[in-house]
């Protein structure tokens, strides 16, 4: 039963600790949201990201919790972080250094987390003054501008205080990892996403009670955010099993190996890395091109908004580009088949080698495009319900992926401490458990 699973969280010392330290520490980002920065008119702030909800504006602002439209300490977010990261990870496969840091363990992934740190830092002040830059050429619909009092004073006080706030999440996120239940960064993510479905909750109450929308139809709605959230959980979870059996070989007067085991693939390898990518991609030319006042120009950027079949189809291409592509950068079949040759691990009906990577390889890209299919459907599901059913879906796309597979993490680790402690999970008996991704 999940209920007693629950009910021996409390059980555990440890355990409890930890998820009321996540928990500061995730209120304290809250509270972070909503401190603004010094020299900017709020309510002319307001007004202009009313129409910037289909540009990137909207994409930052949704993953910084909504600091963004605020434009608070935390308005960069934790996405610095990440673009630091995904850098790095490319940067491994073209630079040797940093490939042989990957390949030294603890010490390796050390040294790489610095040069992630210095990367947000580097990127957050890039941003900065770019978002400082451009909020003294912004103004309210009615013409009032953003920032109060313009200039360099303006640029650098606005710099400073967005790359501390930057660096003060990645802080907290590393601190939930290490001292809290895990997956800092994640976790923050999902704070920030999840803080707003009480709004969303009103506005559909809203709907509901003015008659734009009726009790079928909320009814519907639930039904199918349910059915999609299900389908998600069964995707993430996904693999493909390749069989591996490992010879038998003695060492002195012991004999090792002879048991069968498996390789797991993961049908969604890049996790949600293509959507954020592919919807970045299109949005940057579409956001730089509404400011441009020609009429063939905003043509093309109001046929690049969400909504539109333009969008639509780039954002799928790009999906399943970036699926394969971060599949190809951060899974290598060629090292997989060579660690298994050396561990006297095979394939049955594959000989060792060259021939278990490409077996390995051709699975892979099979699994993966199920996966861009999978991650594509639930991207362009909320703009079809959207603008041909005018169903307001709010937690669906990048954001809903992102928050059950943070779930689906954050559940396992929980359930991970609580068996090592002999304590009940959350599903009854080992085969209703959860399964880690």
């Amino acid at each position: 039963m999940i209920g007693g699973g629950f009910q021996n969280i409390f059980k555990i010392p440890e355990l409890k600790k930890r998820i009321l330290f996540t928990l500061a520490l995730l209120i304290v980002y809250r509270i972070g949201v909503h401190v603004p920065v010094p020299g900017i008119d709020s309510l002319a702030l307001a007004s202009f990201f009313k129409q910037a909800e289909g540009t990137i504006f909207g994409i930052v602002n949704m993953f910084s919790g909504g600091a963004f439209e605020k434009l608070s300490v935390f308005a960069l977010g934790i996405m610095p972080y990440i673009s630091a990261s995904i850098i790095l990870q490319l940067l491994t496969v073209v630079v040797p250094h940093l490939e042989q840091l990957k390949k030294e363990g603890e010490q390796g992934r050390k040294k790489i987390t610095q040069y992630t740190r210095y990367g947000t830092v580097v990127l957050s002040i890039i941003q900065g003054f770019g978002i400082s830059v451009g909020l003294e050429s912004m103004s309210s619909p009615g013409g009032a501008p953003v920032v109060l009092i313009p200039g360099w004073a303006f640029r650098l006080m606005t710099v400073i205080t967005l790359t501390a706030g930057t660096a003060f999440i990645m802080w907290l996120g590393e601190q939930i990892t290490e001292r809290g239940i895990g997956n800092g960064i994640s976790l923050i993510i999902f704070a920030g996403i999840v803080c707003r479905l009480p709004i969303a909750s009103v506005n559909t109450g809203r709907l509901l009670s003015t008659g734009e929308m009726g009790i079928f139809a909320v009814l519907i709605l639930i039904v199918l955010m349910i059915a999609v959230i299900g389908f998600i959980i069964f995707v993430e979870q996904g693999q493909r099993r390749i069989p591996v059996q490992y010879a038998k070989r003695v060492v002195g007067r012991r004999m090792y190996g002879g048991q069968s085991t498996h390789l797991p693939l993961k049908i969604n390898t890049s996790g949600v890395i293509p959507p954020i990518f592919a919807s970045s991609i299109i949005m940057f030319p579409a956001t730089i091109g509404s400011f441009v006042k020609v009429e063939w120009i905003q043509n093309i950027t109001n046929a690049m908004t969400p909504g539109n079949l333009l969008y639509e189809l780039l954002f799928v291409g790009f999906i399943f580009f970036f699926c394969y592509f971060y599949t190809a950068v951060t899974f290598n079949p060629v090292d997989v088949a060579d660690n298994m040759k050396k561990a006297g691990g095979y394939i049955p009906g594959i000989r060792p080698g060259k021939r278990t990577a490409d077996y390995i390889d051709k699975v892979l890209t099979r699994i993966t495009l199920g996966g861009a299919i999978y991650v594509s459907t639930v991207c362009v599901l909320p703009s079809v319900l959207i603008t041909k059913f005018n169903v307001p879906f709010y937690f669906g796309g990048t954001a809903l992926l992102i928050v059950v597979g943070v779930a689906i993490d954050t559940v396992s680790q929980m359930e991970s401490h609580m068996l090592s402690r002999h304590y009940e999970g959350f599903l009854k008996k080992s085969g209703g458990k959860m399964k880690g991704r």
